[in-house]
């Protein structure tokens, strides 16, 4: 057993699966010590839709992290995506009581730019200052002390539909667990793959996952703007079963195992053996079939992403390029469709700065856990985990009574 420690852990409540990412705060960085992941059976592009199955999910991936890093886990960071989040730009402004801005100062004109009209039926996950702006000295990160009569802030509000995030925090109390705070799941990515300098010159953060594809642009180390496309590896995932009539489970192997976004990339001769529903006969389609079903989908994400980015008047802000992360990220061939599409320089982004479990993390689908345990280290809202005492023996039996049952 392990000694009382300081841990952080992010909770990924995915569309496609539900991840829990143990970290642990040490002198020299942040360690990895346990992951936990399980499929999400309860929600759909990202929202909830089950409230039982998403509790019995979240608990086995909590479960299975536990016993990797032998610890209780009682708080969570929880990540919140889906096509209801929604993302705007502000602007406030103030007169500066006194010779110099104070602490006081830059609340007040938070206050003011957040004084927006927003629906009863949404809540503010996040209030993002941009720049301070004093007496028109514009591109200030900390204006505290500076003199002045006037200050002017641009933030980015990040809002939700107050019943899916109530719907998130009521499956985590109901799996025993308290929420620290939640997080837009593209935020979070963002901490773990990218790096100062593509954040400081200008990026566009692609996170594709099962049922949404997450858009976060940052420039200036700030974040710029946020969207949700409620587009995802699901959708490739259907198209391949319809395509090629077989099941969704099926399916989802041949997108991985052997679907590419560019037929050019494949030879005439190859083929994939396509299981039969219902007891009927496996077959054999060219490998070339698989690509012609990706391919337009893929073509049709970009053009959206691309489309919404020059909707937002972002597309000289990115020079840095295009971070694709998320499992769907993995696509053979994505990168270069993507460079096709959107004239952009594109690469895969996984998570860094970390230490411990790094090869078992780093893939782009653990960005979004990696990320939350980095938000919440560096928000100084950290809780301590008791460490299990007999009750962890108890546990791991009880699993491996369990493993023992399955295999008998």
């Amino acid at each position: 057993m392990r000694e009382q420690e300081e841990l952080i852990v992010g909770l990924d409540i995915g569309t496609t699966k539900i991840c829990a990412v143990v970290g642990e705060i040490t002198d020299d960085g942040i360690h990895i010590i346990g992951t936990g992941s399980h499929p999400s059976l309860g929600l759909r592009k990202g929202v909830i839709v089950n409230i039982e199955s998403t509790i019995e999910s979240i608990k086995k991936a909590i479960e299975d992290a536990e016993i990797m890093a032998g610890c209780e886990i009682t708080n969570v960071y929880a990540g919140i995506a889906g096509s209801h989040m929604k993302g705007f730009n502000s602007h406030g402004i103030i007169a500066i009581n006194g010779p110099e801005v104070t602490q006081n100062d830059v609340h007040r004109v938070l206050e003011a730019a957040r004084a927006v009209a927003i629906p009863m039926d949404r809540e503010v996950i996040h209030v993002l200052p941009q720049e301070y702006i004093v007496d028109g000295q514009t591109g200030i990160q900390n204006p505290i002390g500076m003199a002045g009569v006037r200050l002017e802030v641009k933030i980015h509000i990040v809002t939700g539909a107050v019943a899916s995030i109530h719907n998130i925090v009521k499956c985590a109390n109901k799996a025993g667990l308290e929420i620290n705070d939640i997080i837009l799941e593209s935020l979070a990515s963002g901490e773990a793959v990218l790096t100062p300098e593509e954040k400081e010159l200008g990026v566009a953060l692609i996170d594709i996952g099962g049922g949404t594809s997450d858009i976060a642009v940052f420039s200036q180390k700030t974040i710029k703007h946020t969207s949700v496309l409620p587009i995802g590896g699901n959708n490739m995932t259907n198209d391949i079963a319809v395509g090629l009539r077989t099941s969704l489970s099926d399916a989802e192997l041949i997108k991985k195992e052997h679907g590419t976004c560019l037929i050019d990339h494949v030879s005439a001769d190859q083929s994939v053996e396509i299981p039969g529903i219902g007891g009927s006969k496996a077959r054999q389609v060219p490998r070339q079939v698989v690509c012609e079903i990706l391919e337009p989908r893929i073509e049709e994400l970009f053009t959206l992403i691309n489309n919404d980015i020059y909707r937002a008047r972002m597309e000289n802000k990115i020079i840095s390029g295009m971070i694709l992360t998320g499992g769907s990220s993995l696509l053979n061939g994505i990168c270069d469709l993507a460079e096709k599409i959107t004239d952009h320089p594109v690469r895969i982004g996984k998570p860094k700065g970390i230490k411990g479990l790094t090869d078992v993390v780093n893939n782009p689908m653990y960005s979004t856990g990696v990320g939350l345990i980095l938000h919440g280290s560096n928000h100084q809202s950290k809780k301590r985990f008791r460490p299990k005492d007999k009750n962890i023996f108890s546990r791991i039996l009880a699993r491996m009574k369990s493993w023992f049952k399955e295999i008998v």
